[in-house]
This record gives structure tokens, sequence and C-alpha cells, in this order.
């Protein structure tokens, strides 16, 4: 009997941004005179009426332990606890009459609030 040789597939999970939210985060990176050293750190704190809330700021200078993801050409770096949380979302951003900002579109939350903005896994 011939060995078989199977091929290893790695699926690689990340933090993702919207178009909509990448173009927004540009706007405003330049409305602030940001260069291309700077990037969108996303992460996830204690708070909120269902345990954990989203924090997303603008740095420029990475820690010890960071987690880099890009997409669509736009830094997205969180820390080590926050990723756990986060592997496969989605940063978006809303414009609508229904709420305007950003918002995460997180496949890992089982329950949100009905603002968006904590939830619990």
């Amino acid at each position: 009997m011939k060995p078989v040789c199977m091929e290893t597939i790695t699926v690689m999970k990340g933090i993702y941004i919207s178009d909509k939210a990448k173009a927004r985060v540009e706007k405003l990176m330049a409305e602030d005179g940001m260069g291309a050293d700077h990037f969108v750190r996303v992460s996830v704190v204690s708070g909120g009426c269902s345990g954990l809330s989203y924090k997303m700021d603008f740095d420029h200078e990475l820690k010890a332990g960071d987690q880099v993801f890009e997409d669509k050409g736009m830094r997205l770096v969180t820390d080590r606890k926050s990723v756990l949380y986060l592997f496969d979302t989605t940063l978006d951003f809303s414009d609508g009459l229904s709420g305007k900002g950003f918002h995460f579109l997180n496949p890992n939350a089982s329950r949100t609030c009905a603002c968006g903005e904590s939830f619990s896994v």
C-alpha cells in the first residue's frame, strides 16, 4: 500500500475592516495629520451592560505582545487578551439614520446590548 500525502491547510483568522470603515478611518487620520506610521488599535475592556466593551483608538507605537493584522491595506492592532475575543471580527462604519459611527461585527459574541457597544461570549 502506497503512503498517502496529506496536505496541511492553515486558516488565518484575523480582524478585518469594511470598505466604509476604512474610508472613514482614512478621512479621520488625514484630518488629524496622522501619517503612514499610524494604525487602528482595537481592544476589549471590561464594562458595558453585557460585560465586555469594544475600544478603538489611533496609535503609532506597537507594544509588547501586540498582534498585528492587515486588511485592505489598513493595519489593525490588538493586544494578546483582546485577540481571543476579536478573531473574525470586522470593524464597520454606519452613517444611516438608525445609528452613525463605528461598530464591530463579531461572530464570537453570544449576546450584545441594544446599543451594540458591549457584548458577552
